[in-house]
């Protein structure tokens, strides 16, 4: 693995931003390379531009990977994602013997579930690893792009916290696993917040209502127990009016917002929205300005085995947050224990990624997933544009299909991140890049991490498998390069059991996907490599 570290900061803006929670919008790319350049990434076609002047000097700052400049074929860009809910509410499914619809598996939340180590930088923003190894199949390799930031800061020296839940109390919540879930989860919260945090809670069923207005936490236990006693007079009532849940809740966050504090809206649903306006966009139209003029951006958390994972997905996506899902305990104090309460500061606003490749080296390349955060080329130093907003301790993940061409020697590709600095909005740059000569050894004596994602990765394009290749919304493609069968996808995630208990939960997982599509079992010692065929000139497909 080489990675090569490139910062540069340029064009201060005088505005600056309240920090927010932990999230991340996206949009996601897909783009695909072929030698004879006929197919064509979403961008304006244009090649990555050349860095802005630095203020001051005159002079651009002009990051290596953009001296050769790769033809817009073999670029891709994309906007970074933490979101995780695909993964967690698979699993909920695969446990309770049903397959999850193909349209609610998204690659990267498999791949992004799994924390890797990568190193951390010093400050803000991000470092930048890139790596590979070859999949055994006719040329193609995989190539891991890995991002992280700093860790969170010490409790003391975190801004402090105002939060307004948003519960949904409809009747589909009175089921195990969801409102009673959801009211534990919270009170457990409640009690690690620090006095200088504030709590609001919004409850809706067919109207909203405002049961706490911002409540600061305080030192003398009051305000503590008005949240506890507010949060247990909860009960499950009527239909599903997420619109005026989500309405009613910015306007309480709104109203309650407190300056230098991290003002979060925290969406709890399992999103079945039935009554009122039901759609993402027309929802998020209402509340355009508070999230535009105030910052306050949307951590959707998800319950239940029915649940809106598109909807849910898209109001994260719009909002300028993020997604997760909860199915137990364990989870949910996961998330609103540690993630939540550490998690408040911000590392970086509007984070977009771009990968070149190198046409000498290239024959053909394709983005494992984040087909909804896709970015146009042309719009990666499009300061305007949304990315991702990443908090402290993160990695970001993007896998990629990559063929070589024959005797490939020299350089491969070069990933670049682009962020704004989230006080100043001053953006900023690092990039890494990967040789040919990186990719020598086999994906199944890589490093350990690199084999998780790879798990993970095909563990999710197996699952979005349909008649005649996979199945992605309208499209039928072909399967992933080199993809294991289910059997040997278990034992690889076994053999990782040394990583921990997520690798375990992993296998256990893809051995219930096996169990319901009738696959063989395979040995704790995975063996040979399963070897998926892509017939020459077959188009490839995120």
């Amino acid at each position: 693995m080489r990675a090569r570290r490139i910062r540069h900061a340029v064009l201060a803006v005088a505005m600056a931003g309240g920090l927010l929670l932990t999230g991340c919008t996206a949009g996601g790319g897909d783009n695909r390379a072929t030698a004879d350049g006929k197919e064509k990434s979403r961008g304006s076609g244009a090649a990555p531009l050349p860095a802005p002047d630095a203020p001051g000097t005159g002079e651009a700052v002009r990051p290596e990977r953009q001296r050769e400049a790769a033809p817009p074929d073999y670029l891709s860009t994309f906007a970074l994602d933490v979101d995780t809910a695909s993964y967690g509410f698979a699993r909920r499914t695969l446990a309770e013997g049903r397959l999850p619809d193909p349209s609610t598996v998204r690659p990267e939340e498999f791949v992004n579930s799994f924390r890797q180590d990568y190193p951390r930088p010093d400050g803000d923003g991000f470092s930048v690893s890139v790596d590979g190894a070859r999949t055994g199949e006719g040329g193609w390799s995989l190539v891991r792009v890995g991002l992280a930031t700093r860790g969170a800061a010490k409790e003391g020296e975190r801004p402090p916290a105002a939060l307004t839940f948003v519960i949904d109390v409809s009747g589909s919540m009175a089921g195990p696993g969801r409102l009673d879930l959801v009211k534990k989860s919270l009170g457990i919260m409640t009690d690690q917040l620090r006095p200088d945090d504030s709590i609001a809670l919004v409850t809706f069923s067919d109207t909203a209502e405002t049961v706490l207005p911002m409540t600061r936490i305080g030192d003398t236990g009051d305000g503590r127990s008005r949240v506890h006693e507010a949060i247990e007079r909860m009960e499950p009532t009527q239909s599903t009016n997420l619109e005026a849940g989500v309405t009613t809740g910015y306007d309480t966050a709104v109203r309650g917002k407190k300056k230098g504090a991290t003002n979060r809206v925290v969406l709890l649903s399992d999103a079945l929205a039935n009554t009122g306006e039901t759609s993402a966009d027309g929802i998020l139209d209402r509340i355009s300005d508070a999230r535009r003029e105030h910052g306050i951006t949307l951590f959707g958390v998800g319950v239940g085995s029915d649940y809106g994972d598109a909807l849910m997905e898209r109001l994260a996506d719009k909002g300028d947050g993020h997604t997760t899902y909860v199915s137990d305990e364990k989870e949910a104090r996961e998330v609103f224990c540690e993630q939540l309460p550490a998690h408040i500061e911000l590392r970086a606003r509007d984070a977009k990624a771009q990968v070149a490749f190198d046409p000498a080296t290239v024959e053909r390349f394709r983005l494992i997933g984040y087909e909804n955060r896709e970015v146009a080329d042309d719009d990666f130093r499009d300061d305007s544009v949304d990315g991702g907003e990443i908090g402290p301790g993160h990695t970001v993940t993007a896998l990629y299909a990559v063929r070589t061409k024959p005797g490939a020697d020299g350089h491969l590709a070069t990933a670049g991140v682009r962020w704004l600095d989230p006080d100043t909005r001053a953006p900023h740059e690092e990039s890494g890049r990967i040789e040919a000569a990186d990719l020598d050894a086999s994906l199944w004596r890589a490093d350990s991490g690199l084999q998780l994602a790879a798990v993970a990765a095909y563990f999710a394009d197996n699952l979005r498998s349909g008649p005649g290749g996979r199945h992605d919304g309208a499209r039928h493609t072909a399967a992933l390069p080199g993809t294991p069968s289910l059997g040997e996808l278990a034992g690889r995630a076994r053999a990782l059991a040394a990583e921990g208990a997520p690798a375990r939960e992993l296998a256990t997982a893809i051995d219930r996907a096996g169990e319901l599509t009738g696959a063989a079992p395979t040995p704790e010692d995975p063996g040979g490599e399963h070897r998926g065929e892509v017939r020459p000139g077959e188009r490839l497909a995120g």
